[in-house]
């Protein structure tokens, strides 16, 4: 099948899901679940087939802006199709598949710079990246969870039910899930950013520093909501404003220079 073909397929795929989830999504009977992650999935694996075709070159990888922005967005996307088949995040799901078809309609449309690595000749670096990634991922999902998180709570303040079609977990077992995961995006993002500080040889270039100070920033906005979840019972809106400032600093730092150099530039 034609590299070019993929993100097409995978862009209607992401579309169909996310309508498919949208139009059922207060239904009685919720969405058709069967169907619905069926289109997720074949999308997913779309994505996937697309990616890679991109990515791994006979020159090497190809770890360009949209490469990556495409990569990030597959691992998000493959995460949460995954997650929903066990917990209760249905609301969430047409913001991931909507943005993934987004990313898809950038990757048709825009044309794509070449960053050639060669990471074969590098297993540490490798490694860093992908833990960073991983770290990145899981912290965005954070992110968006403390969306839903925040829905209960609001809805439980006023005595609103949502209709009898969406399923939540309680509130205490949703927050409690939110903060694992920021607990193992931060423990992963703290392991990239001293890992990085201590055996990267070019940790205060010029052209890494934005990206490392934005990342340090990002591991202690974290660090402190933890602490003070855990001392002081942080939960709410400090929580969920605490959090989304560390993601903003993180994509800032894994995406920022990039877009600079790589579009406006």
């Amino acid at each position: 099948m034609s590299a070019a073909f993929l993100p097409v397929l995978a862009l209607l795929c992401y579309l169909v899901a996310a309508v498919i989830v949208s139009q059922r999504l207060y239904h009685a009977d919720g969405p058709r679940l069967k169907l619905l992650f069926s289109v997720a999935i074949a999308g997913v694996v779309m994505h996937m087939l697309g990616l890679s075709q991109s990515l791994f070159t006979a020159e090497g990888q190809n770890f360009s802006l949209l490469n990556v922005s495409s990569l990030v967005c597959w691992l998000i996307t493959a995460a949460f199709t995954v997650t929903a088949l066990r917990t209760p995040i249905l609301l969430l799901l047409p913001i991931v598949y909507g943005f993934a078809a987004m990313v898809q309609l950038a990757v048709i449309l825009l044309p794509d710079a070449v960053q050639i690595q060669h990471f074969e000749h590098s297993p540490w670096l490798l490694t860093h990246i992908m833990v960073a990634f991983i770290a990145y991922v899981i912290l965005i999902m954070a992110t968006l969870y403390s969306f839903q998180v925040s829905l209960i709570s609001q809805r439980l303040k006023q005595r609103t039910p949502l209709p009898s079609g969406t399923v939540l977990p309680p509130l205490m077992q949703a927050e409690q899930l939110l903060f694992r995961l920021i607990l193992l995006g931060t423990v992963l993002l703290g392991i990239t950013v001293f890992s990085g500080a201590v055996f990267g040889q070019d940790w205060f270039a010029r052209h890494n520093i934005h990206k490392n100070v934005l990342s340090t920033l990002g591991f202690i906005v974290f660090g402190v909501l933890l602490a003070g979840h855990r001392l002081a019972g942080w939960r709410g809106r400090i929580a969920n404003g605490l959090t989304m400032t560390g993601s903003l600093l993180l994509t800032l730092a894994y995406f920022g220079s990039r877009f600079v150099r790589e579009v406006l530039l």
